[in-house]
């Protein structure tokens, strides 16, 4: 065959020689560059492989390179999964069925930053558990069945600054339980079976700023434990059956901003050093008993901008009450059961924009109630029964440039602007209808009256006006009459001014005024008080034993006569004199009827008598000699 190929190729010319060698030479040139061209490729994909082989992922899980995460949210793990890498920052065990968490399981991840393992069935931390999670920065234990953190738990979470233990069976929080986290600025305690926290519990928590305790059985505010949180800056407590906060409730809490007590349907006083020590800027007070407003635990908040009070049970805002809280910006009063905000509430609000007293029972918001009215921004006042007369005319004029927010307030009265929206009021309707009619005091004939000490007085003072005029009474010694001052005297909402038991120094002239938005108009009545005597005065004093009335007009409880086993009325003691008297007088007459028989009868009778008589013989009278000396005489001389 060699010789064959040989004699094969004796037939090729020199030029067919040529193009064979160029072409051996062209095919080598090609497959060297082939061969530097696929370097870089198979490179690239050597490197991908080393990657994919050092960054595995767990199966049914979710991994990213980029942000070193690992999600197995919801996959129904009973354990720590396995495969998942060293380098893992951010891990996500939630809605799973871990039921326990020993020292060793994460103890492979020492770069972990945030570990969230809520949802899961959890009864048992193991002390040292994240010992090795030295960067981890958020840590939730959310919605498990934990009973009980025992000491250790946290150590090692040095850089801590996010935990969550809320929703679990916690009962007790022990001493220094937190005392490794001192870089913690938020913790969520809420929704545990509370029932006491120790007094060292906080402690060790030297940078906390954020507090949130609900839905527990707490009883009372947990002071002591509070105290240790000296940079705490918002606290958050809400819907606990604690019924009393007790003065210095939040102690040593010197840098405290914001505070929320929310949803203590148990809640119905807030006594006046509460808040001592607190220099809030926001504060909430929400869906509780409260039938007063707050004002003396809160006098002494001057840096206050926020302030909400929604949800309870304050019928009246005084006037001149809030004068302290210069810096207020924000009052929130929603269904709060208002009924009236009284001339001058606002004064000394100069900075006030937002006033939200929607759905409460008001008829009126009066500008002599602010002390910037211009300065209101927005108003929120839907959901009143508001009479649209002139004392609303100042809001209806600014219909245009004030804020009434989601919903437009209306008029329920009078009947021409009946639900019709305040910014679809046209002036012709304003000056028809928004108007008001200076009081009108009706003649009553009552203006001298004669009475009794003793006895109840009425005075009647009726007026007619629109608005309805307000009546208020002057007393002949020039003060005002006020229900709460005087349990004496009443001023009824029709305008009658009850005195329940008149005194010689009531007597005088009473001034009734009748005021309202478009003007006043005044009445006057006398008053004589006939004087009692020492008898009949006491009389006055055993039918009234109950109260007895001193120098300043004060019904007062008389303690001396509580022993008394009957009450005694005039009636009976009228009945009971009579009785007596006639006792009395029927004997008397009787004596002088004797008398007077006697008198008639006498020098017709003898003035002396004889008797004589035989002294009976005793039992052994036999042996006695006989007595022979007859009857015996005595002689008796009638007077």
């Amino acid at each position: 065959m060699m010789g064959k190929c040989a004699r094969k190729d004796e037939h090729y010319s020199p030029g067919d020689r040529t193009l064979t060698r160029m072409a051996d030479y062209t095919s080598k040139v090609m497959l060297h560059m082939a061969a530097s061209c696929w370097q870089p490729f198979l490179g690239f994909i050597l490197l991908v492989i080393l990657v994919s082989s050092s960054l595995s992922c767990p199966a049914r899980c979710e991994c990213s390179a980029q942000s070193k995460s690992v999600i197995c949210h919801r996959k129904r793990f009973m354990t720590i999964p396995e495969g998942i890498p060293s380098e893992t920052h951010i891990l996500d065990l939630s809605k799973n069925k871990l039921r326990n968490i020993n020292s060793d399981n994460f103890s492979s991840y020492p770069h972990l930053e945030e570990l969230d393992l809520s949802g899961n069935l959890i009864r048992y931390v193991e002390p040292g558990a994240f010992r090795s999670q030295v960067n981890m920065y958020t840590l939730s234990l959310k919605s498990n069945r934990i009973n009980l953190i025992p000491m250790g738990v946290f150590s090692g979470l040095s850089n801590l600054t996010t935990l969550d233990i809320s929703d679990n069976k916690i009962v007790i929080f022990l001493d220094f339980m937190f005392q490794d986290l001192r870089k913690l600025k938020s913790l969520e305690l809420g929704d545990n079976d509370l029932v006491y926290i120790s007094h060292q519990a906080f402690n060790g928590l030297l940078s906390l700023e954020m507090l949130t305790l609900e839905r527990c059985n707490l009883t009372q505010v947990p002071t002591e434990a509070l105290s240790h949180l000296r940079n705490l800056v918002s606290l958050h407590l809400r819907e606990l059956n604690i019924s009393t906060l007790h003065p210095y409730s939040f102690k040593k809490l010197f840098r405290l901003r914001h505070l929320e007590v929310d949803n203590w349907p148990l809640l119905n006083v807030f006594p006046p050093n509460t808040l001592h020590g607190l220099n809030l800027t926001t504060l909430s007070i929400t869906n509780t008993r409260l039938s007063t407003f707050p004002y003396q635990a809160l006098r002494h908040l001057s840096y206050l901008t926020h302030l909400n009070l929604s949800f309870s049970h304050i019928g009246v805002i005084e006037g001149g009450m809030l004068r302290d809280l210069v810096r207020l910006r924000e009052l929130h009063l929603v269904g709060a059961q208002l009924s009236t905000i009284e001339s001058g509430a606002f004064q000394g609000l100069p900075v006030l924009r937002v006033l939200n007293i929607s759905h409460n029972q008001l008829e009126t918001l009066e500008q002599e109630a602010f002390q910037a009215p211009e300065g209101l921004e927005k108003l929120l006042i839907d959901g009143n029964p508001l009479v649209c007369d002139c004392r609303l005319l100042w809001i209806l004029q600014r219909r245009h440039s004030i804020q009434f927010g989601d919903s437009q307030p209306s008029c329920s009265t009078p009947e021409g602007l009946h639900a019709q929206p305040f910014r679809e009021l046209e002036e012709m309707q304003l000056s028809y209808y928004v108007t008001c009619t200076k009081p009108r005091i009706q003649e009553n004939g009552t203006e001298l009256l004669l009475v009794e000490e003793g006895q109840p007085a009425w005075i009647h003072c009726i007026a007619d006006g629109s608005p309805r005029p307000i009546i208020s009474w002057i007393t002949p010694h020039h003060r005002q009459i006020t229900n709460k001052a005087n349990r004496r005297m009443t001023v009824y909402p029709n305008g009658t001014l009850e005195i329940k038991i008149v005194e010689v120094h009531d007597s005088g002239t009473y001034l009734c005024t009748a005021s309202n938005a478009a003007g006043n108009e005044t009445f006057s009545a006398s008053l004589i008080v006939q004087s009692m005597s020492i008898s009949d005065r006491s009389l006055y004093t055993n039918r009234t034993p109950q109260y007895y009335t001193d120098r300043n007009n004060v019904a007062t409880n008389r303690t001396d006569l509580h022993s008394l086993p009957f009450g005694v009325d005039l009636k009976t003691i009228l009945v009971s004199t009579a009785m007596g008297c006639f006792t009395f007088l029927g004997a008397v007459l009787f004596c002088f009827l004797v008398l007077i028989v006697w008198s008639r009868g006498k020098g017709k009778h003898k003035s002396n008598i004889d008797i004589e008589y035989v002294p009976r013989k005793s039992a052994g009278a036999a042996a006695d000699p006989p007595d022979t000396s007859g009857p015996r005489r005595v002689n008796m001389k009638m007077i």
